[in-house]
């Protein structure tokens, strides 16, 4: 992995930003990215070849436009050799869908949960037809959201290793991912949670 999405309420990250650096073996150079200008000014030097591992840490990532970010997902696609990114930020919910599915999240004080964890895992250890009887009480778009957050939350929280150790679970976030970004564009609510338990 060459990407990491710290979470926290709190803003300091010091400690967990030390302790991955130490991990990876790379010096920490921070970088904070805001607008397009600074992604092209972060590409122009990470063009240059490193020869040490180096953790670049853009804090707050959640306040950077919507631009800069489209712009980030090549890097964190297609790192270059010894480039590792950390991005923070206060809540996974700000984050774009897709720099989510990019990063291996890191909840510093816990994972967040709009519902408690234990009916996240009731959720998933049911069969397709509780499953599908579960979302059809779900009517309202907002509960809707809240839902395909918690099952985002959850899968990218690691507590679910059955799949992630068929490596099943990445393709699942991709599919809970398009249901979440498919309900905030007023998808129909029905459908697109149906769709996701059909193909989870």
């Amino acid at each position: 992995m060459h990407a990491y999405l710290l979470i926290s309420q709190n803003s300091s990250f010091k400690t967990q930003i030390d302790d991955l650096a130490k991990k990876l073996k790379a010096k920490v150079l921070e970088f904070p990215l805001a607008k397009i200008e600074d992604v092209r000014n972060l590409n122009n030097l990470i063009r240059l070849s490193f020869d040490t591992p180096t953790l670049i840490v853009c804090p707050n990532i959640e306040k950077a436009g919507e631009e800069a970010l489209n712009a980030l997902l090549k890097n964190l696609e297609e790192p270059q050799e010894n480039i590792y990114f950390a991005l923070t930020s206060s809540s996974v919910k700000k984050v774009l869908p897709t720099i989510l599915s990019r990063c291996q999240i890191i909840n510093v004080h816990g994972t967040e949960y709009l519902v408690p964890s234990e009916n996240i895992e009731k959720f998933f250890k049911m069969n397709i037809g509780e499953r599908l009887a579960f979302i059809d009480k779900i009517k309202d778009r907002n509960q809707a959201i809240e839902f395909a957050d918690n099952m985002v939350n959850f899968m990218h929280s690691g507590l679910h290793e059955n799949e992630l150790k068929y490596n099943v679970a990445g393709k699942r976030i991709v599919l809970a991912l398009q249901t979440l970004t498919r309900l905030k564009a007023n998808g129909n609510v029905n459908l697109q949670l149906s769709n996701f338990v059909v193909n989870y």
